[in-house]
């Protein structure tokens, strides 16, 4: 049997290793500067004095994260609820696949419902490009984070992801803890969200067994995550202007930071999860596929169907699919309220931003606008329709 140790590399931590690490947090300004902004209503000796008294990752989540993510939900959101847990074992391990709008709070918000509701939280998948500093590494793996590592070679990617698969495995099947991980590498930027087969890819690599039994064993749950108001949809769309119209544009490690941050503080609207079945019955039909690749594109194309059929749409996404293509195909699902909020919160957002062109409304539509056309696109028939 594989030992926990083979993992170090990319693990969270575990609870012997808790109060060293709280112990670089507390005398890190970082840190310290960060956690002030998030609460704003405590000082830094009050802090401070409430990290040393953490001895477990248990005792971080439920003293630190827990009364965070409460926070948040609290001053930056109109509600969070999520339906379909009453499917799930509260005793069993799972692989959460979900849409990724958000660096962080697509994974936090998931965990404080399934703490709220009696399930153990998640292991959470984060990219190495996303630990720019010490500290967020300290903080994400104490957090029960474990590391996807980006930007490697290709000999050393396919060591990586040969070594991630092994882990997440171990993490569900050994470890009996669930693990969160998003369905592409990178948040949407454009609202059309899509699985990547290289991920299944990545999945399907530490599997000894047939590709059924492989990923039944895994106990696929797709989520679908609904965002009234995208976190960070002023940097998106302004990331995507600029990717048009700049040759070789990049984003930083300062981007990426700022992104984490809005994401914390910016208005969301109400945000709903609603939680699938696990997958299962599906894929004994998808073993009989001849190809490997057609196996994979099945799979990714399931798990979408899931999460486009279980988005829940607002009314700023038929607000902006009826704009977008100049309709009023989906007015009954709106006010003239509701439209005049929509667009106000457009022009305070992209007024953010360093960029004033009409392209960047465009795009700014299209992140709300694309779910809809992906229910849309569910009522034509494929083979995945075809055999549900």
């Amino acid at each position: 049997m594989i030992s926990e140790s083979e993992y170090d590399d990319i693990r969270p931590y575990c609870d012997s290793e808790v109060p060293e690490v709280i112990e670089r947090l507390i005398n890190n300004d970082d840190f310290l500067k960060f956690a002030l902004q998030l609460f704003p209503d405590l000082s830094r000796e009050k802090i401070e004095g409430s990290l040393s008294q953490v001895k477990t990752v248990d005792d971080f989540q439920s003293m630190f994260i827990v009364p965070l993510a409460n926070n948040i939900i609290k001053n930056t959101t109109k509600g969070i609820s999520i339906e379909g847990l009453d499917k799930l074992d509260n005793n069993e391990s799972y692989l959460f696949i979900s849409d990724h709008r958000d660096i962080i709070l697509d994974s936090a918000l998931l965990n404080i419902l399934l703490y709220r509701n009696n399930f153990s939280t998640t292991e959470i998948a984060i990219g190495s490009n996303l630990l720019i500093k010490p500290w967020i590494s300290d903080l994400v793996k104490l957090n029960k984070s474990f590391v996807v590592k980006r930007n490697s070679s290709v000999r050393d990617m396919l060591v990586n992801s040969n070594h991630l698969s092994s882990y997440i495995d171990h993490a569900i099947n050994t470890k009996k803890s669930s693990v969160w991980i998003a369905q592409r590498e990178g948040r949407t930027k454009d609202g059309d969200d899509r699985t990547q087969q290289s991920l299944l890819k990545m999945l399907q690599m530490s599997g000894n067994k047939s590709f059924s039994e492989h990923f039944k064993s895994l106990r696929i749950v797709p989520v679908a995550i609904s965002y009234e108001y995208e976190p960070c949809d002023a940097l998106k769309s302004r990331e995507r202007f600029l990717k048009e119209t700049e040759e070789g544009y990049k984003k930083t490690p300062k981007d990426d930071l700022l992104s984490m941050l809005k994401g914390l503080i910016n208005e969301k609207g109400r945000v709903h999860f609603r939680v699938g079945k696990p997958i299962s019955e599906m894929l004994d039909v998808i073993e009989e596929m001849d190809d490997s690749r057609d196996k994979l594109k099945a799979l990714a194309d399931l798990i979408d169907y899931k999460i486009h059929k279980n988005f829940k749409l607002w009314p700023d996404n038929y607000i902006a699919f009826d704009i977008l293509n100049k309709t009023d195909e989906y007015q009954d699902k709106y006010t003239d309220e509701e439209k005049e909020l929509f667009l106000k919160h457009m022009d305070k957002k992209l007024g953010t931003v360093d960029v004033d062109h009409e392209r960047l409304k465009e795009i700014f539509f299209e992140i709300y606008a694309n779910p809809v056309k992906n229910q849309i696109e569910l009522t034509k028939p494929d083979f995945i329709h075809d055999n549900l």
